[in-house]
């Protein structure tokens, strides 16, 4: 079978390591004969590889200070699989139609099926799990229980108007930049790296993480859905504040606060035109991306520590390419 590959031009590479981490999903969540539904859904889903970023991270932090190790790749493999994990639950919470440019699994079978299988997928990594070391294994669990709770934070939180912006950064960084961060520690712990490599590549992840989440928000809200390969507009639509939205609630006037609720209050689809040309007018969508930019600088920095290989420019190439999505 062709494995896809990564859409970071940065992976390039560790194109090769990607590919044995893919087939090591495949071989992970392949099912028996008897299995056959299991199995269809199993395929559908493999075959709708994404960007790899996780994974890349874990490989290009190994590579910037050590070697690349068969561990690597299984741990890589592992946080892959909790991703997509997280976004089948996602799909059904959010009601999401498309992802990575094709229908959802719980648009073809059902939101049942998909939770199911999420729920699969983190069992396989249970599997994976149990021959790694003490420490591998709790930072991992702590990443996925910091994911979600990141997660149950921004739910708790829709239609919370008085939402500000550090407590936006604080929760998005709980629900994905953390997750970055780890993926940046475990290839460089892995790797044997100095204990300053360790935390320098970890505040790297974190830093390069929020930029990355801000910026998926942004595409959310104003991104083309053919070329984000997902359904835009559900942030809005489930009533999740976003950088954006929260620049443009303390921009309006008092007087026009009421239109924005509105907006972000209407039916799935309607009146996004014209949320987003109130964003782009008051200037928020501008000031998202600027952030995001700060971070991605900010994370550049923490690099300064690693030493100079082409593997460490991948990874500045790679936080490049997860901070500039929106432009």
């Amino acid at each position: 079978m062709q494995l896809p590959r990564s859409k970071v031009p940065a992976f390039g590479r560790i194109q090769v390591r990607l590919d044995q981490v893919r087939e090591l999903i495949n071989q992970q969540l392949t099912t028996p004969p008897k299995d056959q539904a299991l199995g269809q859904l199993l395929d559908y889903m493999n075959a709708r590889s994404g960007k790899m970023i996780r994974p890349g991270l874990v490989l290009l932090s190994a590579d910037a200070v050590g070697k690349i190790t068969g561990k690597h790749i299984r741990i890589a493999a592992i946080v892959e699989i909790i991703h997509n994990a997280t976004l089948l639950h996602d799909d059904v919470i959010d009601q999401g139609q498309r992802r990575r440019g094709l229908a959802t699994i719980n648009h073809l079978w059902g939101n049942e099926s998909a939770v199911i299988l999420g729920d699969f997928l983190l069992s396989q990594v249970f599997k994976m799990c149990a021959d790694l070391s003490p420490k591998i294994v709790s930072i991992i669990a702590a990443t996925a229980a910091r994911t979600c709770q990141g997660e149950l934070r921004q739910i708790i939180q829709r239609q919370n108007w008085q939402l500000n912006e550090a407590e936006y950064i604080d929760i998005i960084t709980e629900k994905s930049a953390l997750f970055l961060s780890s993926c940046c520690r475990l290839g460089a712990i892995v790797a044997k790296a100095k204990k300053a490599h360790v935390e320098s590549l970890a505040r790297f992840g974190l830093s390069a993480g929020i930029a990355f989440q801000i910026t998926d928000d942004l595409l959310d809200v104003a991104g083309d859905e053919n070329k984000t390969g997902k359904t835009g507009g559900k942030d809005a639509e489930r009533s999740k504040l976003t950088l954006a939205v929260i620049h443009l609630l303390k921009a309006v006037a008092p007087s026009e606060k009421a239109t924005v609720y509105d907006k972000l209050n209407a039916p799935a689809g309607k009146n996004r035109d014209a949320l987003v040309e109130m964003l782009r007018s008051y200037g928020s969508l501008e000031y998202a991306h600027n952030l995001a930019q700060q971070y991605l600088a900010g994370a550049i920095r923490e690099l300064a520590r690693i030493p100079e290989s082409d593997a460490k420019e991948a990874l500045i190439e790679a936080a490049k390419f997860m901070a500039n999505r929106a432009v």
